[in-house]
């Protein structure tokens, strides 16, 4: 799809309330292939390749890499599908994207559902050294191209998979990482790492959309970041998935599945501040 003067790799299937679905740094439409067919049976499910990402452009300049572009280019994708408004669901820098889009468009969106997501790092001096580490592994990304990259990047304890997750769903990850543009993931730090976000903490209280927040007991760094957002935002309810870290979607699936679909029902109260372990 055109939007905003570049083409985006966007899928779409299923039947039912439109629900957009945005995947994290590295990602792709292929992040959700473990849980998407279940959301299709009960929801227009639509898949998009982030900037940067997959199928979608990779333009040369950094600033075309913004969380303002982002919500300009989310705004067009609704408006091409002629729809006023969506479910949201975003993973880790997808979930930073549409917290984004619904602070800044909230009649554009119907409800959040933020796995492994945050509202951004407070600090200015911590924002500016993240700022510093972001292009410095964005200027590594273009050197050493993407295999070296995401050989360090897959390092990191946050993204180790639980230890029970198959090796084949271990495999298809870590080849979806690879199949990325180089300087889409450079530039992807460059506009949208955490230390260019805009921080969104005084912002939670002022978002009246429902908002189901997903982490893993095993990320006990977005645990925390999970249970502040849960006091601040005035419909929020946290779920802590068992034997999950950061990527519950893929460490437990169909517990992912049956959170999502839960949030989603048109009756679902709006509960303040609850919290869920599943």
């Amino acid at each position: 799809m055109r939007l905003n003067g570049l083409d985006f790799h966007v899928e779409l299937e299923g039947a039912g309330p439109p629900l957009v679905l945005l995947h994290g740094f590295t990602g792709s439409v292929r992040t959700w292939d473990g849980v998407r067919t279940a959301l299709t049976d009960a929801y227009s499910v639509m898949a998009i390749d982030v900037i940067g990402h997959g199928r979608s452009a990779a333009p040369d300049l950094a600033g075309r890499y913004t969380f303002d572009w982002s919500t300009r280019d989310l705004s067009a994708l609704l408006d091409a599908l002629h729809l006023e408004s969506a479910y949201f669901l975003g993973y880790s820098m997808g979930g930073r994207l549409a917290l984004h889009f619904a602070v800044h468009a909230p009649a554009r969106v119907r409800a959040l559902i933020l796995e492994s997501a945050s509202p951004g790092i407070e600090d200015a001096a911590e924002r500016q050294r993240r700022v510093q580490a972001d292009d410095a592994l964005a200027q590594r990304i273009v050197d050493h191209g993407v295999p070296a990259f995401v050989e360090e990047w897959e390092r990191q304890p946050l993204l180790t998979l639980a230890a029970h997750v198959a090796p084949e769903v271990r495999a298809q990850h870590h080849a979806q990482r690879l199949d990325n543009n180089p300087l889409g993931l450079a530039n992807s730090l460059r506009g949208m790492g955490a230390g260019r976000q805009e921080p969104l903490w005084p912002r939670l209280s002022q978002l009246e959309v429902p908002v189901q927040l997903i982490v893993g007991a095993l990320d006990s760094r977005y645990c925390a970041v999970g249970e502040r957002m849960g006091e601040l935002l005035p419909r929020a309810t946290l779920a802590v998935v068992a034997q999950a870290g950061h990527t519950a979607h893929l460490d437990q699936p169909e517990v992912f599945v049956g959170l999502v679909k839960a949030a989603l029902q048109p009756a679902r109260a709006p509960a303040t501040r609850q919290r869920q372990t599943n």
